[in-house]
């Protein structure tokens, strides 16, 4: 298991800085804040136009071909810049497609994410008790046609995109399905997340889907492995994009006639930051390894996403302490790595339900990756 980057990562995590670095400033987040989408459409288009979009896609759809690995990379200084465009819902979601989906579905919806042209997203969360693998949302069959009933909540950037890759049961177990959201019997209730992002509360009333894949819950479970380490790369990146936040400031900051950043106390706090943010990314980065090389994770998807969950917090917190009234101004940056990584944290169940699952997963005895 090498977690070093190969060269083709390397020059993507360059690129990557360098687009984010030049086109999602604080000043450009902060006038994409106050717009009606709240996604940056210039950052998005540069994203296509560099092939960074869909790095991870099929080259025969249009991307370019690679795997997994690069695309968490990509996520990674995403969360960094905490720069507003739905890169893992728009892209996992196409992802899916191409994994399980007909001839007729990948065409029609996998080279739109490619080229920027097409918003795709994913509805995985319900209202109540987070249960992964068991959705409370149903799926009948009748005459070789799907119909949903059932709601999703909190689906991200649905005032956007045309479609939803959203999960249901069915008679044999969870599958995924793909529904048009301005379809029959699709309703939307416009809300927003804790980084104002805009997201909205979607329910089906027998509205009609298309089936991506088998009903066996291997497809759904495909999927969700997938979106918890996306949320893990922006973490790790949401994380390290704090700190160095922390310690300009704190280097800048003078006290007592020295820098901040020499008082021992402040020292600690950083040195707790840098122990969580090296166990998130080596966890993360496991993770992903095993996915990519097609072998089973076993509980290694949701050690990862507990340590984003839980050391995410934490980091956030500390460097949000450390800037002292700073912290908590929004006229500040370090404050939307705070909303980021609470929500985040929120996402797909919390720490202690990570916990929960995990436990789980050791009773059934799942392996333990090492």
């Amino acid at each position: 298991m090498d977690f070093n980057f190969s060269e083709e990562q390397e020059a993507i995590r360059g690129l990557a800085h360098e687009v984010f670095t030049g086109k999602a400033g604080i000043d450009r987040v902060k006038q994409v804040e106050l717009s009606d989408e709240r996604i940056d459409r210039q950052l998005w288009r540069e994203l296509a136009t560099t092939g960074l979009l869909g790095v991870a896609l099929p080259e025969d759809l249009g991307g370019g071909g690679l795997g997994l690995a690069e695309l968490y990379v990509l996520l990674e200084q995403q969360g960094r810049h905490v720069a507003p465009v739905p890169i893992w819902q728009s892209v996992l979601a196409a992802l899916a497609v191409a994994e399980f989906g007909t001839d007729d579905q990948r065409t029609a919806l996998v080279p739109g994410v490619a080229d920027g042209s097409r918003f795709l997203t994913i509805g995985l969360e319900e209202f109540g008790p987070y249960v992964p693998g068991d959705p409370q949302t149903t799926a009948t069959e009748a005459g070789g046609r799907w119909a949903l009933t059932g709601a999703k909540a909190v689906v991200p950037v649905t005032h956007v995109a045309s479609r939803a890759i959203v999960s249901a049961t069915t008679p044999a177990g969870a599958a995924l399905f793909v529904v048009d959201l301005a379809g029959a019997g699709v309703s939307v209730g416009q809300t927003h997340s804790t980084t104002w992002e805009i997201c909205g509360n979607v329910t089906f009333d027998s509205a009609p889907a298309e089936l991506l894949g088998p009903t066996d819950g291997t497809a759904a479970q495909w999927l969700l492995d997938r979106v918890e380490l996306a949320l893990a790369a922006i973490q790790l990146g949401v994380g390290s994009g704090a700190v160095q936040q922390a310690v300009t400031y704190l280097n800048g900051r003078m006290q007592f006639g020295r820098p901040l950043a020499t008082f021992q106390a402040v020292g600690h706090q950083l040195a707790d930051c840098y122990i969580d943010l090296e166990a998130m990314r080596v966890t993360l980065w496991q993770a992903a390894w095993l996915l990519a090389e097609g072998q089973d994770p076993g509980t290694s998807v949701l050690v990862a996403k507990w340590w984003a969950t839980d050391g995410g917090q934490r980091v956030v917190h500390r460097t949000t302490h450390v800037h002292g009234g700073m912290g908590v101004d929004t006229d500040y940056p370090v404050h939307r790595h705070l909303l980021w990584g609470k929500q985040i944290g929120a996402t797909l169940g919390g720490s202690a339900s990570d916990l929960a699952r995990l436990g789980a997963q050791l009773a059934a005895g799942v392996e333990v990756v090492a």
